[in-house]
């Protein structure tokens, strides 16, 4: 089977497609590539397994795609769509439809938090848990491989079974991951295809050569009866999912159950959940056992309804003792969360007398590490283990949480770590995944990618996760020791711990205009020290140089990306820039020659721009100074809430820190002083015409026109003001926030003045004027 670098999106879509008629789609985060990929391999005139090109509709909302996908399996089409979170809450009254007429079909969910307090664009099981009653059955993928495979198990196993299935894998911790897979082979898919569950779904379908009628009204004296018709097609689903992995196992080689058991074959503790989760559980489990000698063991949950009691308990090693069953949901108000009531009540049933223990983790995409794993192994073996507990954060109100009092790092085959701190918009994120897919596609190596991004996106901090070996990597978790480090915006090397996690003798990489001599005074004490201290290799690059030379703006993702390749040294670097190129050709060749050669020189550039800096000694005793908040009209609610949140730490906020209905004060920009931009417009009066297009175009309205007349005498000095236009009695001023603005140079460029009145400079010749300006 071919190796194939994507992500779980792509890795799903690429099956869906095949295996259907029709798509009814509406986009919705993080789902949204699915639906957008067999958009695009549609119009390409892609062919599906019985060689026509799928129909991709899309609707005027979620409800609608649902609907449309209810008349299309109605009308005898195979048809699927893809969804998330709210999305997949407004299809709920349509899927009960599809269910209960069993109608075969699949729903490709990337499993997403709702909006309750709060939203959250970010991965668990609440939307997921909020159709386990609709009648579809439900099948959970852990990593992007088993997307890929369970995508076709839950194909084939809705024709035999005419149930509909829901098959759905963690949002963004595997939707999004990149990571290199083995490729299905559609000619061997079509060995198993049931090509004669097809024609019989097609026989059952509105038309007027074979009229019925379906979706009639019941009386007291039918309907219950009717409802329990369709038991036996239920009763029958697990042993037809079953056989369908017993098939793929033939026919691919990897082997899926209902539940799948992985540790100590004598285990006396184990944790049971669904998921990416999964994926952490096992590995924790195989080092802890090995290393510590411990009996633990992990049973992954892949097909959750119907709930089949006696497989469950037949996966159980007999020995077992402790179980902990993992939520990546909350229900309030019940005596527990979904799974953990189905792991009891099965247990129950089956007569196994065995202690179970439910928690909460992951929500909203909440880390979920190793170290996390072994806390909760050693609660269940302790004399008076929590129940109903939570883990990941500090719950000082009610007292649920674990405490993590071990730091772990199972990983043991030989991975090289690479973490990059981007800036949303500077196409780092895009670069990465360009270069985990080069690395997966000329080396040997396997690659996983995982990108960390705030609901901001274009104008933040993305961190971008990337690993890759010789062995299958599976670490669905963040990297905490780390090879090497790249930091592309060189304010965060003041705001953020840029070299938390990073190993001795690691590789820092910084985009900086800095010249060596600068570097000593700009770069933080707690910086300098811990790259003498650690011996790391320090290189730095000015990268945006380069790109405003080339014409590329802020787009210095193919400068870093040159850099990376040329400083990691995982394939030849020639060979690195052709693939590079590559890459730059088809996402830029319809741009036109002069912006796919200045693409190609900024490829070519990096290698001579490269700086190794030659640190001191001295820079090992560095003195750390305590900083003190630079936000003048810092408030309390600045201090314990939004500063450790702007500093990467809002993981470390008790529950106690927030209000229970998610009511925060308004008014709270005026503390999110980000300082990112490197380059800032300054303002020239004498060439100004007043006209205010800067104002109206700034997407942040860090950049305001003011007329002034009585504070004026309160001016400082650097402000230069000009008689206003409008009101010749009043002083007139073009003032930016230099702390607000992102560097973006919309505001310089939509200037409609004969020489512009705007400028872009480096933003250390002009920060502290501007900053005392507006201040």
């Amino acid at each position: 089977m071919p190796k194939i670098t994507v992500d779980g999106n792509t890795a799903t879509t690429l099956v869906a497609y095949h295996l259907s008629e029709a798509a009814t789609i509406y986009p919705i985060t993080p789902s949204s590539t699915m639906a957008e990929l067999a958009d695009s391999m549609a119009n390409d005139g892609v062919k599906n397994i019985f060689g026509n090109t799928v129909k991709v509709v899309e609707m005027q909302s979620e409800g609608g795609a649902a609907g449309a996908l209810h008349g299309s399996l109605s009308a005898g089409a195979l048809t699927t769509t893809f969804t998330a979170s709210q999305g997949l809450l407004l299809m709920i009254p349509n899927m009960y439809k599809i269910a209960g007429e069993l109608l075969p079909c699949v729903m490709h969910v990337s499993a997403r938090a709702l909006a309750t307090h709060a939203l959250s664009i970010f991965g668990d099981h609440s939307d997921v848990m909020a159709c386990r009653q609709t009648g579809f059955a439900m099948l959970s993928s852990g990593s992007v491989q088993e997307a890929h495979d369970l995508a076709l198990i839950a194909h084939l196993s809705t024709l035999h079974s005419s149930v509909p299935f829901l098959h759905f894998f963690d949002g963004f911790r595997t939707s999004h991951e990149i990571n290199t897979i083995d490729e299905l082979d559609l000619e061997k898919i079509k060995d198993i295809y049931p090509f004669d569950k097809v024609a019989e779904f097609k026989k059952r379908a509105l038309n007027s050569t074979t009229p019925h009628q379906q979706g009639t009204a019941q009386n007291p004296d039918i309907y219950f009866q009717n409802r329990e018709a369709s038991n036996t097609h239920y009763n029958k689903v697990p042993e037809i999912v079953k056989s369908v992995m017993k098939q793929f196992k033939q026919l691919f080689g990897r082997k899926y159950g209902l539940f799948d058991y992985c540790g100590a074959e004598d285990a006396t503790d184990v944790i049971i959940l669904m998921g990416s989760g999964t994926s952490t559980a096992e590995t924790t489990v195989n080092y802890l056992n090995k290393e510590h000698g411990k009996k633990y063991g992990v049973l992954k949950v892949r097909l959750y309804r119907p709930f089949d009691a006696k497989s469950m308990v037949e996966s159980l090693p007999k020995t077992v003792k402790h179980i902990a069953v993992l939520d990546r949901t909350k229900e309030p108000g019940s005596l527990g969360e979904p799974l953990y009531l189905d792991v009891v009540t099965a247990l129950n049933e089956m007569g196994r007398n065995i202690k179970v223990i439910g928690g909460r983790y992951g929500l909203g995409s909440k880390e979920f590490t190793p170290s996390m794993v072994n806390a909760v192994f050693e609660n269940l073996e302790s004399n008076q283990p929590k129940n109903h507990f939570t883990i990941g954060i500090t719950d000082d109100v009610t007292n649920t949480s674990l405490e993590v009092k071990t730091i772990i790092h199972p990983s043991t085959h030989s991975v090289t770590s690479c973490k990059f701190y981007g800036y949303g918009g500077d196409g780092t994120v895009s670069a990465n995944k360009s270069s985990i897919k080069i690395i997966g596609n000329n080396t040997n190596l396997n690659g996983q990618a995982y990108f960390e991004y705030d609901s901001k996106k274009s104008g933040n901090a993305t961190i971008s996760h990337l690993r890759f070996g010789k062995d299958k990597i599976d670490e669905s978790y963040l990297l905490d020791n780390i090879d090497f480090v790249a930091v592309h915006n060189q304010t965060y090397v003041k705001k953020y711990n840029i070299l938390k996690g990073i190993k001795n003798n690691g590789t820092l990489l910084l985009n900086t205009n800095w010249t060596l001599d600068e570097l000593e005074t700009m770069l933080p004490s707690s910086v300098k020290r811990e790259i003498a201290q650690k011996h790391i290799k320090f290189f730095t690059v000015d990268a945006y140089s380069i790109a405003k030379e080339l014409g590329l703006g802020n787009k210095i993702n193919l400068i870093m990306q040159s850099a990376f390749f040329k400083l990691i040294n995982i394939l030849p670097f020639e060979v690195a820039k052709e693939e590079m190129k590559k890459m730059a050709y088809k996402n830029y060749g319809s741009k036109g020659e002069k912006v796919i050669q200045a693409n190609y020189n900024a490829i070519e550039s990096a290698e001579n721009s490269l700086h190794e800096v030659k640190y001191p000694d001295s820079w090992a005793t560095a003195n750390i100074n305590c900083t003190t908040c630079e936000n003048k009209s810092c408030s309390k609610y600045y201090e314990e809430f939004i500063k450790p949140i702007e500093k990467l730490d809002g993981d470390s906020l008790p529950v106690s820190a927030f209000n229970p209905s998610g009511i925060v004060p308004t008014g709270t920009t005026q503390y999110e002083k980000r300082g990112i931009a490197t380059s800032l417009p300054c303002w020239n009066s004498e060439k100004c015409i007043q006209c205010n297009m800067c104002a109206f175009v700034c997407p942040h309205a860090a950049i305001r026109p003011h007329l002034l007349e009585g504070e004026i005498k309160d001016k400082p000095d650097t402000l230069k003001t000009i008689n206003a236009t409008a009101e010749p009695t009043k002083q007139y001023v073009m003032q930016l926030s230099p702390l607000d603005c992102t560097g973006c140079g919309v505001c310089a460029s939509v200037c409609p003045a004969k020489e512009k009145a705007l400028t872009m400079v480096d933003s250390e010749e002009i920060l502290d004027k501007e900053t005392k300006n507006y201040s």
